[in-house]
């Protein structure tokens, strides 16, 4: 499994919409053949802080799902609406292995 976590800053005025933005690509993503899962979360205290956690069967599958209309789509709609540029950590499962997805 294939793990990246991203950090997103949103601008006060503009998390409503980002909010619903994002929930549309997540649902459009968990579609995808090599998605096994894809969390939107908010920091407790800090609704503006949000957490995307995304968990891929393959490596490849984060790169086929940066190249989809739903993944473009959602880029470009939210690109102004963040406080700052979002972050991503990548990462390789370790447990639970496979089968707990």
């Amino acid at each position: 499994m294939f793990v990246v976590c991203v950090t997103i800053q949103v601008k006060p005025e503009h998390l409503d919409a980002f909010v619903r933005a994002t929930l549309e690509n997540a649902r459009a993503t968990r579609q995808e053949p090599l998605s096994a899962r894809f969390d939107v979360l908010q920091a407790e205290g800090d609704p503006t802080n949000l957490v995307l956690y995304e968990v891929y069967r393959e490596r490849e599958g984060h790169a086929a799902h940066q190249k989809t209309a739903h993944y473009l789509s959602w880029r470009d709609t939210v690109k102004d609406w963040m406080a700052a540029p979002r972050s991503a950590v990548k990462l390789e499962n370790l447990f639970p292995g496979d089968e707990g997805f």
